[in-house]
């Protein structure tokens, strides 16, 4: 299984989990894991995906969901998990 870690960061508004979750399904995308806190209006969401059967490359995901969060006003950043978990190793 290809597992993606997503984080999701920036001021909150309406729709932010409703518009990066309809763009996963839309692209066959399987959420596996969530997690999302609003700490003094700022929004910060964690996803862990299945991207196995995504219906793009996982370049094209990532650059779309950059732009995905351009649009809406957060940071979105995608990362292969082996990737995220040697980054972020102590």
């Amino acid at each position: 299984m290809k597992k993606t870690v997503i984080t999701v960061v920036g001021k909150d508004s309406v729709g932010i989990i409703a518009k990066v979750c309809t763009y996963l399904a839309e692209n066959n995308v399987n959420i596996l894991d969530i997690s999302q806190t609003i700490i003094q209006g700022f929004f910060n969401m964690m996803m862990i995906v299945d991207a196995n059967n995504a219906s793009k490359e996982f370049r094209n995901l990532s650059s779309e969901l950059e732009e995905l969060g351009n649009k809406i006003g957060v940071d979105i950043k995608c990362q292969h998990e082996d990737i995220f978990d040697k980054m972020h190793r102590i």
